[in-house]
């Protein structure tokens, strides 16, 4: 994969240090132990608000992952379409099937280490079930899921247990759901 924000030297580690401050500043703890794999899907959830995104490119710094995350299109577009590239976006049009999955799995088996974010609702706003990209992703790619979270009642961010996928995608989501049913997102209407 191509050079981020997370391994360019001297910015790493003054967004490291500015990271570390911020999250002190505003009152957030960190939880939880850098994920102990080379290669892993991250979900992070809950997901309703912009600062999510804030959030989570301080704790990657903090937890020193070089993390790579999926973003509607539009976000590419115009002035600030290579500063997004270069936090780790990888650009996904959502309006059509492109065969996005199994490019992410050809990434990860052609990648040594490779860490992406993929939020499971797919949006900010309130859906009614998760997208199932994240899993089918970790599940081809033979990688384990991060289980990423922000919890906003709490101010507490962080990771939890890995988890491996099964196969059987309604019993692992349910699973994968109970660990984060007692988390608060910023706008807590919107997590379903």
């Amino acid at each position: 994969m191509r050079h981020t924000i997370f391994d360019t030297p001297i910015v790493n580690s003054c967004f490291r240090f500015l990271s570390h401050l911020g999250l002190k500043l505003f009152g957030w703890k960190l939880e939880g132990q850098r994920p102990n794999a080379r290669k892993y899907v991250i979900i992070a959830a809950p997901h309703t608000s912009n600062w999510d995104f804030i959030l989570i490119i301080a704790c990657a710094f903090c937890f020193r992952i070089n993390i790579y995350w999926m973003g509607k299109n539009s976000l590419f577009k115009g002035p600030f379409g290579g500063i997004m590239t270069w936090l780790g976006g990888i650009p996904v049009d959502r309006s059509k099937a492109n065969g996005l999955v199994q490019q992410m799995v050809d990434t990860f088996h052609n990648s040594t280490d490779l860490a992406v974010a993929i939020p499971p609702e797919g949006t900010r706003n309130k859906v009614r079930q998760w997208k199932s990209g994240f899993y089918h992703v970790a599940h081809g790619a033979e990688v384990p899921i991060a289980l990423s979270f922000l919890d906003y009642k709490k101010k507490v961010g962080g990771f939890g247990p890995m988890f491996f996928t099964t196969g059987d995608y309604a019993s692992d989501l349910k699973k994968i759901q109970e660990f984060y049913q007692p988390m608060t997102g910023k706008n807590p209407e919107k997590f379903a």
